[in-house]
């Protein structure tokens, strides 16, 4: 059985096993990054795909995808954005990773449908806490403290915890070491960056902004940034979604 526990250790294996191809997310086609190939639904398959949940809360796991595509002749990877903005996903392509997933393989077993609190993980023993209520208490200072001393912070490059989740809003508390780069994603809904402690540069195809700690911007859905940690910091990401009628 795989013993990987980090999504870079997942990563270096899969490139070693000929998946060289960094993929991003559009509404309904995959990218390839580095060049402007486009692969539709249609035209790759799911192999395999990984979930970690040590990143982040049970409801927030990281899912590493490995993809393949005989018609374009090439194998890659796509990283589910550490799993901040799944939620209110409704594109056709999201669509179509889930049907392809569910009968690729996969080192874990989906969790069980959100709850209003979170539950224990041997990274987050200390379950029970409210992700969801009338009224919800959020004590940043000691949550940036948590998330500092788990082995996720220790091991990697980041880490973050869910402080509120709820239809249509989520609050992500992201920790990031100084040079770690969150690649170049989307959100499904208007967001909002708060630096908390040390320095971000958040970039879109238009526009930088170099960030310090008491700054905040809100960027509009579905428009493709990259955040970079200049220093080591701490950042508040607020995720709206407008509901959708069915």
């Amino acid at each position: 059985m795989d013993t990987m526990t980090t999504v870079s250790e997942v990563l270096n294996k899969l490139k070693s096993e000929g998946y060289t191809v960094d993929f991003n997310l559009d509404d309904n086609c995959l990218i390839c990054h580095g060049n402007s190939l486009q692969i539709y639904p249609d035209e790759f398959v799911v192999d395999r795909h990984f979930r970690f949940e040590g990143i982040s809360d049970p409801g927030d796991e990281a899912v590493v995808y490995a993809i393949s595509s005989t018609k374009h002749n090439v194998k890659g990877t796509l990283v589910d954005g550490y799993g901040m903005y799944s939620d209110g996903v409704t594109s056709e392509l999201v669509k179509a990773l889930k049907e392809k997933v569910a009968s690729s393989p996969t080192d874990k077993a989906p969790t069980a449908p959100e709850e209003k609190y979170n539950e224990a993980t041997p990274q987050r023993p200390a379950g029970d806490r409210p992700l969801d209520a009338p009224l919800v208490e959020m004590d940043l200072s000691a949550f940036r403290q948590q998330i500092k001393q788990e082995k996720a912070w220790q091991n990697s490059d980041r880490n973050a915890i869910t402080v509120f989740k709820t239809s249509g809003m989520r609050l992500v508390l992201v920790a990031l070491h100084q040079g770690a780069e969150m690649k170049m994603h989307t959100a499904p809904g208007i967001i909002s960056v708060q630096v908390l402690e040390g320095k971000i540069k958040f970039t879109t195809a238009q526009q930088v902004a170099e960030m310090g700690v008491g700054q905040m911007l809100a960027l509009h859905a579905g428009i493709p940034h990259s955040v970079y940690a200049t220093e080591e910091s701490v950042f508040l990401l607020t995720l709206a979604i407008t509901p959708t009628n069915k």
